[in-house]
């Protein structure tokens, strides 16, 4: 994700910070000033934003751990002021793998607040919750009390919360996947709506969560509209087989004559008939502000890049363009290159398809009629 900075990692699993997280921590600063706490007590509050945070962090990792139990990787896990992401290369395609996978997370944040719970007891440190405030209160005990808050939030049936994923998979286990993901999405929208109007009246916070909620619902209805109308296709149909290549010592130049002369954006680099790489737009650009005209495709090109079999479906190309960091794929057919599939023409094809469905569904209607 851009604008944001790598702070750890576990498990090969990268942790990001972005840079809009920095606005919540100015918040919290202004709000613990504003309310004359000294520097320390500042800092205390500070220190606490972190410590929830750490907490989020695990939540994600809980995701993450689980989904790697179904061979499932995690790209990246990225804190917002609104909680945390883990990138998932792909949802598990059973169901009930994807109810363990959203219930991981939640799972996390009951055991920290269950523990937390078992040594307040054990102490005699808790006090009653009437005393507790967002700003004040035991360390310990504040903590339990957002741990738990993150599992009612996060259990609510609304994407992209886990509870919206819940929902998911559980009417996903009687019917249609593409049928089960509308139906949370819609109930999800709704739950918007009532951020939307509750955060007028009251918390305006509540708005910004009411946004995120209404698009990441409609981001997962499309996506899974869009898996289900490239099942049982094969990447031969949709592919480009008209395309241009380089080879690895042909000239910069050469480049540059390829990408202004057609809308191509990426040039496979063949080594007599095998793809040894991959020249893409934005990796020409660079090397057009570091090397002469006259530099070989070879110092420049990706030398570790994806591929499809013409044999395999579009939906196997569509998830792996969610994995590669690439606009464009190479299509082998017993080695030998023989088109490129671009999301470009991914979307093309999809909706050519849908406009000739609608006239088949026309044409029906008339006949019936």
């Amino acid at each position: 994700m851009k604008w944001s900075w790598r702070i750890g990692s576990f498990r090969g699993i990268g942790v990001y910070v972005h840079a809009t997280f920095l606005i919540l921590i100015g918040f919290v600063v202004l709000s613990y000033w504003s309310q004359g706490q000294s520097l320390a007590g500042t800092l205390a509050g500070v220190g606490f934003i972190a410590a929830l945070f750490a907490c989020v962090v695990a939540h994600e990792f809980g995701h993450a751990l689980m989904a790697a139990k179904y061979g499932i990787k995690t790209r990246d896990i990225t804190l917002l002021p609104i909680g945390g992401v883990a990138r998932l290369e792909r949802m598990p395609d059973d169901p009930r793998q994807e109810l363990w996978v959203a219930l991981a997370g939640p799972a996390v944040n009951v055991v920290i607040a269950v523990v937390l719970f078992a040594g307040l007891e054990f102490t005699a440190t808790r006090t009653p919750f009437s005393q507790l405030s967002v700003t004040g209160g035991p360390f310990l005990q504040r903590l339990m009390v957002v741990n738990v808050f993150l599992v009612v939030f996060n259990m609510l049936p609304a994407f992209p919360m886990d509870g919206g994923r819940v929902l998911r998979a559980i009417l996903a286990t009687g019917m249609e996947y593409t049928r089960a993901t509308h139906i949370a999405a819609t109930i999800g929208q709704a739950m918007a709506l009532l951020f939307g109007f509750l955060g007028f009246f009251g918390n305006p916070f509540l708005l910004f969560i009411a946004l995120f909620v209404w698009i990441g619902a409609a981001q997962e209805a499309s996506m899974a509209q869009m898996k289900s109308a490239l099942s049982g296709i094969p990447v031969a149909r949709a592919m480009l087989t008209d395309f241009r290549t380089l080879s690895p010592q042909d000239a910069l130049h050469r480049a540059v004559e390829l990408l202004l002369s057609g809308s191509q954006q990426e040039f496979p680099v063949l080594d007599g008939e095998r793809v040894v790489g991959v020249l893409t737009r934005a990796d020409l650009f660079v090397a057009l502000a570091q090397r002469d005209l006259d530099s070989r495709v070879e110092d420049v090109m990706r030398r570790e890049f994806e591929t499809v079999d013409a044999a395999e479906m579009l939906d196997t190309a569509f998830r792996r363009f969610q994995t590669c960091h690439c606009e464009t794929l190479p299509i082998l057919r017993g080695g030998a290159l023989v088109g490129l599939v671009s999301l470009d023409n991914v979307g093309e094809f999809v909706a050519i398809q849908a406009a000739l469905e609608s006239a088949q569904a026309s044409r029906r209607i008339v006949v019936g009629a």
